[in-house]
C-alpha cells in the first residue's frame, strides 16, 4: 500500500455565488506562484470556465473534485497525486458553501480540508463577523481555515472588517475592489481566458493587492490517503481521434483526455471555425462551446461542414456534448433572432433563450454502460427524433436530457465525464 501524502490545502467557498471565489482563487494561486511555489488547483464541481482562468493563474492543469460525478475513490486519487509535488492545493468550492448535494463543505469534511471563506464586504462591517462565525459553526465537524474578504473599498474598510471576527477566526486578508482586477462574464459563467488579452496583468494585480494585506504564508499540511490504483480494462491503442478546440469549442475537461491517452488513443485537435479540412482520425469529438457566438462563421466554412458529413456517412464514430450537439443540428438561431443553417447531421433546430434552460448533474444509462455528467444551457431544441436515453438527476435538478443516436452518431447536452465510465467512454468512440 501506498502511503499518505502530506500538503497544504484549503477550500475557498463562499456564502453564495457571485462573491469572487474565482478571482480569489486565482488570485491566491498567482501570489504563491509569483513566490517561486508550485501550486495545484481544482475545481469543486463541474465547470469548464473557471479551470481556464485558473490554470494561467497557476500554471498547472486544473481538474474537477465531486462526490457524486468525479467520484470519492478518483477524486482522492487527483489529490493525492498531486500531493506528491505541489507546495500548495488550492480547490475552489461551487455555490454557497452548504449548496448541492453533495455539496463543497461535504467535499472538505471528507477529505479534511479546511474551508477558506471568501466574503463580499462590499456595504458591511461588523455584519461580516457575524456571517463569518456562522459559515464557520454551522456544521461543527466542518475544517474552518478563516475569512478572507473581497471587494474592500478602503483600507480603514478592511480593518472594520478584520475587527468584526470573534472566536479567534483567522483573517486571510482582503482584495481592493479599486484595482480593476475583476474577471469579465456571459451567460454561462467567466468569460474564456483565451479571450482576455489582459489576463496575466490582472491575474498579477489581484496577487499584489491581495499580498499587500496579508503574507504569503502556507496554510498547515492536509493529510491525503493513498487511493485504491484501478486500471480500466477499456481500450483505445492506435485510435486516432479528432477533438474539436477553438473559440466556439472548448469545454473540455482534462481529465477526459487524459484518460483517452491513457487507453492509448492519440488525440488531433482541430478547429471547426477555421480548418477547412479534419485531420486524418477514426472518430470525432465536438465538445460543448459558445457555438451561438460563432454560428455564422461556422455555417460559412463549407469544407469543414462537408469534411465533417463526410465522416459520418463512412460510419465512423462522433460524440457531440451540448454547443457540439448544436453544431450537429439543421440550424441554430441566436438571442438576437439571427439564424445559421448549419450541418443537418440531426433533424431539428435550436433557439437561445435568455433564460437559463437546464442546470442539472446527470445520470445517463447508454447501451454502453452508464455514464455521469452535467447539463448547462441556455438553449431550448425541438427535434422529432426518438432519444435512446434520458438523464436522470441524483438531485432532482433540472434536466432529464435526451441521448440521440444515428449511427455511430451519438449526441446529448449532457457533458460526459468519461472517467466515471472508461469502458462506455471508449465504446462510443472506438471504431
Amino acid at each position: 500500500m501506498s502511503q499518505p501524502r502530506h500538503c497544504p490545502a484549503v477550500l475557498i467557498a463562499a456564502p453564495a455565488s457571485g462573491q469572487g471565489k474565482t478571482t480569489v482563487t486565482a488570485a491566491l494561486a498567482r501570489l504563491h506562484r509569483n513566490h517561486g511555489r508550485k501550486v495545484r488547483v481544482f475545481k469543486c464541481g463541474p465547470d469548464f470556465l473557471d479551470p481556464m482562468i485558473l490554470e494561467r493563474a497557476s500554471g498547472a492543469p486544473v481538474y474537477q473534485l465531486d462526490l457524486w460525478m468525479i467520484g470519492a475513490d478518483e477524486s482522492r486519487r487527483l489529490l493525492w497525486e498531486a500531493a506528491a509535488d505541489a507546495d500548495l492545493i488550492l480547490i475552489e468550492g461551487v455555490m454557497g458553501l452548504f449548496d448541492g448535494t453533495p455539496s463543497s463543505a461535504d467535499l472538505a469534511r471528507h477529505f479534511g480540508v479546511p474551508v477558506l471563506a471568501v466574503i463580499d464586504g462590499t456595504a458591511m462591517a461588523q455584519t461580516f463577523g457575524a456571517l463569518a462565525l456562522g459559515l464557520a459553526r454551522y456544521q461543527p465537524d466542518l475544517p474552518f481555515a478563516g475569512v478572507l474578504a473581497n471587494r474592500v473599498g478602503s483600507l480603514r474598510h478592511a480593518q472594520l472588517l478584520e475587527g468584526s471576527l470573534t472566536e479567534g477566526l483567522r483573517w486571510y486578508g482582503g482584495l481592493s475592489r479599486e484595482r480593476g482586477i475583476e474577471l469579465p462574464s456571459r451567460h454561462l459563467g467567466l468569460v474564456q481566458a483565451s479571450e482576455l488579452n489582459d489576463l496575466d496583468a490582472r491575474l498579477d494585480a489581484a496577487a499584489e493587492a491581495l499580498g499587500a494585506s496579508c503574507d504569503a504564508a502556507l496554510p498547515p499540511p492536509v493529510s491525503f490517503a493513498a487511493p485504491l490504483l484501478q486500471q480500466p480494462a477499456a481500450t483505445l491503442a492506435g485510435v486516432r481521434i479528432g477533438v474539436a478546440r477553438d473559440e466556439a469549442f472548448a469545454f473540455l475537461y482534462g481529465a477526459n483526455l487524459e484518460l483517452l491517452r491513457n487507453l492509448g488513443a492519440h488525440l488531433e485537435f482541430f478547429s471547426p471555425l477555421h480548418d477547412r479540412e479534419l485531420p486524418a482520425v477514426d472518430s470525432l469529438y465536438l465538445p460543448g462551446g459558445y457555438p451561438e457566438l460563432h454560428h455564422h462563421a461556422l455555417a460559412a466554412n463549407a469544407p469543414m461542414l462537408e469534411a465533417i458529413r463526410a465522416h459520418h456517412a463512412q460510419g465512423k464514430p462522433l460524440l457531440a456534448e451540448c454547443g457540439g450537439m448544436l453544431y450537429l443540428l439543421d440550424a441554430l438561431t441566436d438571442v438576437a433572432g439571427e439564424r445559421a443553417a448549419l450541418l443537418g447531421l440531426l433533424s431539428g433546430e435550436a433557439t437561445m433563450q435568455k433564460r437559463l434552460a437546464a442546470l442539472a448533474l446527470q445520470a445517463v444509462e447508454l447501451p454502453e454502460g452508464t455514464m455521469r455528467g452535467h447539463t448547462y444551457h441556455h438553449s431550448l431544441t425541438s427535434t422529432e427524433l426518438e432519444p435512446i436515453a434520458r438523464g436522470l438527476s441524483p438531485n432532482g435538478g433540472r434536466g432529464n436530457e435526451a441521448v440521440y443516436r444515428t449511427g455511430r452518431l451519438t449526441a446529448s447536452y449532457v457533458h460526459f465525464y468519461f472517467p466515471s465510465n472508461p469502458d462506455a467512454a471508449a465504446a462510443l468512440l472506438r471504431p
